[in-house]
């Protein structure tokens, strides 16, 4: 009943008691009436036999067949009358109009002077005692005393009354009592329905109104016709849905911009405002397949600065940003409409010359060097004046995928520079070839002699929480160096891509798994008590690798090292481009107790459509919009925006690139949950962290 409408309650409510009462009043009348019938019947037949007895009296005594006879068949004649019956006191039938069933053994039950009755379903038999009368004069002298009389016993008279018509006449007597009850009903049934349609259907008005409300239809309007209580209601939902649709429209366009930002930063560099190199690459993609389908030829430019370095090594940062800004004017000055200049990281750029071959693109390129060359940037009371080196390359039908281009490119570029910088250089396959000579494959040398002579150091870096309280856990990264083969520092930006490159990344991962977790009853002893968190950086190699999950499984179990103390790091990227491989290899891990936390988080709008289906409990927000949110709204914006969308999805967030008291308290303020750079604590060599870090 919880689950009706309102209009099946108002009609419950108003024919419940109705049906009960017409029921428990038909009931009474019928049961009334078959009763009246039944006792009716019995009257009548007690009646006969009485009359029947005493007019018998003369032909029993005298045993006149003939009268009797005729008194049977003058009571065979009245209603529901199955036969009748006369016999003498020793059971002699005199006289009999009807078929007897079982007559002996009636006239062996029915004795005495009383009334007798049997009964079964279909019948009723009477009978009563024939009597004689006897009167005596005790004196006939005494005349005027009183006679005495004597009775005797001298027959018996048997009526059998059928009850059929008395049952017949009941079911009739039922049926009526029940037809007339469901007509009563069904016209009241009736009248409810309508009273309760006339009540209840403004009310439906409005749950309909309202449930399309929130289906998201807002421009629904109920008519205001009703009184009282419903009229406040009906007028209250009009307006509640104006209201609703106001906000709807304003929301939905704060979306939309807020949309637009979203793809414009996805798309653009935050302090230039040129493309940046994901919407580069898609406009290079693009200029490539036309080169391909329609022959036509474009050319790629990679421009990197000259000295740039010593601006922001004598300046700062912050001058270096300015001069990267007012580059980015003076060269887009230079190019055409149709033409694309972006920043693809640091100081370096790249210009995409459409519709133009290599002999017309080359004093384009030499007109871009010598303007940067004459630009001379002034901070405070320095000058500096810069140079740039330029790589081209033809685009054409010929050309190698967009990764060949870009390679090829940034080979020209090398050239460039190796031959004395502040020049233009065309691509040659020589020149790719010397460079990954010099470069990459020497990577792969010194990598390998590393792992083998155990030249490999583990760092530690604390993630601290930004609100401390009895309940943080204490987070500590390990970080990978190498040493060279002078000893010296090598930072893993120098080596790593070249590892990802020619596959060794599954190597290395091993030996910092291995490292850490056998280093780890000394690096952490509180995590046995739940109360520290080791974070280990994965590459995107190793989700891939099936063998890797066994490995991490074995090494747990050989150090006895609790899964939950050891939070796995992987990016964003790496965990897009193997979504399935790191959803399985997450889910594996999560299973046993392992936290994991996804890195870099925010280089693309796909950060947001993939997120929901990463099962992570951490959020390492991308430190290039960290590192300039003091300074830059957009980055602000978005590091508050991602911060927001963890929390919403149960996640803690972490904040990388913390480089200043007013970057930290940015995040304060935001909300972030923790926080890691080298302002905070500088990254410790393993030996020197367990020096200062006892027990």
């Amino acid at each position: 009943m919880n689950k009706w409408g309102i209009q099946g309650k108002v009609l419950f409510l108003a024919l419940a008691p109705t049906a009960l009462i017409a029921v428990v009043l038909a009931l009474y009348f019928i049961n009334s009436q078959i009763m009246d019938i039944e006792r009716s019947l019995r009257e009548r037949g007690l009646a006969i036999a009485r009359q029947l007895a005493p007019a018998s009296e003369y032909g029993v005594f005298s045993a006149n067949h003939e009268i009797l006879q005729h008194l049977t068949r003058e009571a065979k004649r009245e209603a529901d009358v199955n036969w009748v019956m006369i016999a003498d006191i020793n059971n002699r039938v005199l006289a009999q109009n009807g078929t007897v069933a079982q007559a002996q053994q009636l006239l062996n039950t029915h004795t005495g002077l009383d009334l007798a009755t049997s009964e079964n379903d279909t019948t009723l038999i009477f009978s009563a005692p024939v009597m004689l009368s006897q009167i005596e004069i005790e004196d006939i002298a005494n005349a005027d005393k009183k006679q005495s009389m004597k009775m005797q016993n001298v027959g018996r008279v048997y009526v059998e009354m059928s009850r059929a018509h008395t049952v017949q006449r009941q079911n009739e007597l039922v049926r009526n009592g029940l037809m007339i009850t469901f007509l009563g009903l069904s016209v009241s049934g009736i009248l409810a329905f309508r009273m309760s349609r006339q009540v209840t259907r403004p009310i439906q008005y409005l749950s309909d109104a309202v449930q399309k409300i929130a289906n998201g239809e807002l421009n629904v309007c109920v008519d205001e016709i009703s009184t009282g209580e419903l009229q406040v209601l009906e007028h209250g939902v009009n307006r509640m849905t104006a209201a609703l649709k106001m906000s709807h429209e304003n929301l939905q366009e704060r979306i939309d911009e807020a949309t637009s930002r979203l793809s414009y930063q996805a798309s653009h560099d935050a302090l230039t405002g040129l493309p940046n190199r994901r919407e580069f690459e898609i406009r290079l993609e693009r200029a490539l397949i036309s080169a391909r389908e329609q022959n036509e030829a474009h050319t790629l430019c990679y421009l990197d600065l000259d000295q740039f370095k010593i601006v922001n090594d004598t300046s700062g940062h912050i001058a270096g940003d300015e001069l990267l800004r007012q580059l980015a004017t003076l060269l887009q000055a230079r190019l055409r409409d149709r033409d694309t200049l972006a920043r693809l990281g640091g100081d370096e750029f790249g210009v995409l010359l459409l519709n133009c071959n290599l002999e017309q693109a080359h004093p384009i390129a030499d007109v871009l060097r010598q303007q940067v060359k004459d630009f001379r940037f002034v901070w405070h009371d320095n000058s500096f004046s810069i140079g740039v080196s330029i790589g081209l390359v033809a685009i054409t039908a010929e050309s190698e995928g967009l990764s060949g281009l870009l390679s090829y490119a940034d080979a020209a570029c090398y050239e460039a520079k190796d031959r004395g910088r502040n020049r233009v250089h065309v691509y040659k396959a020589e020149d790719a070839e010397l460079v990954k000579r010099q470069g990459e494959m020497q990577w792969v040398t010194l990598i390998t002699r590393a792992l083998e002579e155990n030249r490999m150091r583990l760092y530690v870096q604390p993630i601290l929480p930004l609100y401390p309280h009895s309940g943080a856990d204490t987070h500590f990264e390990i970080l990978l160096r190498m040493l060279d083969d002078d000893g010296e520092v090598v930072l893993p930006m120098a080596f790593i891509p070249a590892a990802e490159r020619y596959n060794l990344m599954p190597s290395i991962d091993r030996w910092v798994v291995g490292a850490t977790l056998s280093a780890f009853p000394l690096l952490f002893p509180k995590a046995y008590d739940g109360q520290s968190v080791c974070t280990i950086n994965l590459s995107g190699h190793s989700l891939c690798d099936e063998k890797f999950l066994d490995f991490i499984e074995r090494q747990f179990n050989i150090n006895h090292v609790p899964y939950a103390a050891i939070c796995f790091e992987i990016t964003e990227t790496a965990a897009i481009t193997n979504l399935t491989d790191a959803i399985r290899f997450i889910h594996a891990l999560k299973l046993k107790g392992c936290k994991f936390s996804l890195d870099d988080f925010g280089s693309g709008l796909s950060s947001f459509t993939y997120l929901k289906n990463l099962p992570v409990d951490y959020l390492k927000i991308d430190g290039a919009f960290v590192q300039d949110m003091a300074t830059d709204p957009m980055d602000c914006a978005m590091v508050e925006s991602i911060n927001h969308i963890g929390h919403i999805l149960g996640l803690k967030t972490i904040a990388e690139y913390v480089e200043s008291e007013m970057i930290h308290d940015h995040l304060k303020r935001i909300g972030v949950d923790y926080v890691q750079g080298n302002w905070l604590i500088e990254p410790q060599p393993l030996s020197t962290f367990l020096s200062q870090n006892p027990g």
